[in-house]
């Protein structure tokens, strides 16, 4: 990522921007995730474009629920975290072999697209390996946030790690940090990785 100036940040949606849990599908039960609105509003105030790339949850691939349902539910995250540039949602189940579920690069690409971004402009912050994944496929760039369950073989080959989106966001703003490393908290960046070599 040296060099590069951030145009897009595309993020997974549950677990990142909304809370994870079983009324995810309700409208009335959306609530944002831990420091999603601060990311959110530093993005816009640089000018970064933001978007969502997700799957739909559980049961609806299947036919459980409509795209008024999905629209509702988008609207309220909306309300609650202010408007994004493109909203990207792969329909389809895990089995249907289609191109855009991540690991596959298709929904990234098409959000990519909509705003008229190069991938390789692009950030994808996600909460698992297949984002990244599908990010790396695209031609993005990732950084992972990982969840409760993230196996430790998955956050050792991520580009870039951050435990919340919140110091995701700060660390892109703050310049592109080195490949592998960990964004632990929320110091600036050239604090958080002296490591004290060097001293006497």
């Amino acid at each position: 990522m040296t060099g590069m100036k951030v145009k897009a940040v595309l993020f997974d949606r549950d677990g990142l921007l909304v809370e994870n849990g079983p009324g995810g599908a309700d409208p009335d039960r959306v609530r944002p995730a831990p420091g999603a609105r601060e990311a959110l509003g530093l993005l816009r105030l640089h000018g970064v474009r933001t978007g969502v790339v997700a799957r739909r949850w559980p049961g609806d691939a299947r036919g459980r629920l409509t795209d008024a349902d999905v629209r509702r539910v988008h609207h309220r995250v909306e309300e609650l975290l202010g408007p994004f540039d493109v909203w990207g949602v792969c329909p389809h189940g895990p089995d249907e072999g289609c191109r855009c579920r991540p690991p596959e690069p298709g929904l990234l690409l098409w959000a990519a697209g909509r705003i008229c971004t190069a991938p390789g402009d692009c950030v994808v912050v996600g909460g698992t390996g297949v984002d990244l994944e599908a990010a790396r496929r695209a031609g993005a760039h990732g950084i992972l946030v990982p969840a409760d369950g993230t196996p430790p073989a998955v956050t050792a080959r991520a580009e870039l790690v951050a435990p919340d989106v919140l110091t995701a966001v700060r660390a892109l703003l703050t310049g592109p940090p080195p490949r592998g490393r960990v964004l632990a908290d929320e110091r600036p960046i050239e604090a958080a990785y002296d490591t004290g070599e060097g001293r006497g």
